[in-house]
């Protein structure tokens, strides 16, 4: 760890040394992408992240929404075309680590691989008699197609049914092509009251999956100075406690929403975790207690 501090303040003076002669007047233009709802607030969080980040490098920035509205697909394909957005934020997998370039601090401390269930409230499937990762493996799932979660179930073992646009995922799930929903811990309440305005959803009270992944924010991979900076702003955050203590004001209610002490919460492998995933810092994790591999 001390090692790695080193490493970030050297990488910082060689950034300041680069930038000395336009460090004053030059502003950082952070273009993010724009939601598919105005009325999303999954991305609070991470933009929050991401200015507690800028604002400790000290650099002078703005943000910035993309003038077009964007699925995880789309913005994917900009920031690889170095076009419209220049950050965002995604789960991680070792495809999108070879065309991307990461900035390996998991924003949600692993807990986007934390997933409750979303059922139907009307004729919703029974999981009363679940007890083993077998019994799991008797709901078909559903999940986004471009998403890596959909690799991580199917290399587990789940039928899984997958669809390109997020609101059609929710018709699959009225229309009983899926049982099961599974949504990160950070978001399923959110999505549960405000994503599915034609139909009710209840979340699923005493199972759930945890699987090892992380968000991190990706650049393209010919803007590593830009990487350099988030990296250099996120490690000050932590260093600092500021980065702790956000994360715990937004996610510590849902932790406990979740209720974790009464659920069966099994342990999944996920095959698609790249090599560089920094498991070996356990201060960028949270720590779930009693998984069932």
């Amino acid at each position: 760890m001390v090692h790695f501090a080193i490493r970030c303040r050297l990488i910082l003076v060689v950034l300041l040394v680069h930038w000395a002669p336009m460090a004053q007047a030059a502003i950082w233009d952070i273009v993010y992408p724009r939601p598919m709802d105005d009325q999303d607030t999954r991305d609070r969080y991470p933009l929050e992240i991401l200015e507690l980040a800028l604002k400790h490098t000290g650099v002078k920035y703005q943000m910035s929404q993309s003038s077009t509205r964007m699925e995880q697909g789309r913005a994917t394909a900009s920031l690889l075309a170095n076009r419209e957005i220049n950050v965002y934020w995604s789960m991680t997998d070792s495809k999108r680590e070879s065309q991307l370039l990461p900035i390996r601090i998991p924003l949600y401390k692993g807990l986007i691989g934390l997933r409750l269930f979303l059922a139907r409230s009307a004729n919703p499937v029974n999981t009363s008699m679940v007890k083993d990762i077998a019994g799991m493996r008797n709901f078909t799932l559903v999940q986004g197609k471009d998403w890596p979660d959909t690799k991580i179930l199917q290399a587990n073992g789940f039928e899984v049914v997958s669809a390109n646009f997020y609101q059609g995922l929710f018709a699959i799930l009225q229309q009983e092509q899926a049982d099961l929903f599974p949504r990160s811990v950070v978001e399923i309440w959110t999505e549960q009251q405000h994503d599915n305005a034609e139909f009710t959803t209840v979340v699923q009270p005493n199972l759930a999956l945890y699987y090892p992944t992380a968000v991190y924010f990706f650049v393209n991979k010919n803007n590593v100075v830009l990487a350099n900076l988030l990296q250099i702003g996120l490690e000050k955050a932590i260093s600092s406690g500021d980065f702790e203590k956000l994360f715990l004001s937004v996610h510590q209610p849902l932790i406990e929403s979740a209720d974790l002490a009464n659920r069966l919460v099994f342990k999944l492998d996920n095959p698609i975790l790249p090599d560089k995933t920094p498991l070996g810092r356990p201060e960028l994790w949270y720590h779930l207690d009693n998984l069932i591999e």
